[in-house]
């Protein structure tokens, strides 16, 4: 049976470094938030260090639903990681829902996890050479601003939260995959 695990964080929680330690403990595929948005930031000039153009949202979104469709047409034997930071924002229910129904639509064993970290620690994290190879936020206060007016998902009473601030990122990754019964 198919897995789809959902890793949903704030920027420099440690989404697409624990999804690429998953990756390789369960074979699943990780398509992490940046497979999406990078081509779209990348034609825009946006480097991580300054806020984003407006307008971008919409164009992000048409990527994420067509990766989302590609992996409705998956084989039936392929497991998928994706990773997304989620706002406290309302609109974000519906992205946190189209996961949950991919996953039921392709009879998939849904494991969403939340990834929290002290905010301190976002902050030295943000600038490491690692998140260099995506266009990823590498701006302090701009993490901060995010997080003070768009907030952090509030994920169903059932969902695990994972604290990521002093965890190692392998003892994360084996984590959710026991979550998962693997």
């Amino acid at each position: 049976m198919p897995h789809l695990f959902y890793l949903i964080g704030p920027p420099a929680s440690g989404k697409r470094t624990i999804g690429q330690l998953l990756e390789r403990q369960t074979g699943a595929v990780l398509l992490d938030n940046h497979l999406w948005s990078d081509p779209i930031f990348r034609a825009c000039g946006v480097t991580g260090h300054h806020d984003l153009p407006a307008g971008l949202s919409p164009l992000r979104e048409q990527v994420r639903l067509a990766v989302m469709a590609a992996a409705a047409l998956a084989p039936a034997h392929v497991s998928h990681i994706f990773t997304n930071y989620l706002t406290a924002e309302a609109k974000e229910q519906d992205t946190y829902r189209s996961l949950s129904e991919l996953a039921r639509a392709r009879g998939a064993v849904f494991v969403p996890v939340v990834l929290t970290c002290d905010r301190e620690e976002l902050a030295q994290r943000i600038n490491r050479p690692e998140r260099q190879d995506r266009l990823k936020l590498k701006n302090p206060e701009l993490l901060a601003a995010l997080l003070d007016t768009r907030g952090a998902f509030g994920a169903p009473a059932s969902v695990p939260v994972m604290d990521t601030t002093e965890l190692e990122p392998e003892a994360a990754a084996r984590q959710i995959a026991a979550l998962a019964g693997l």
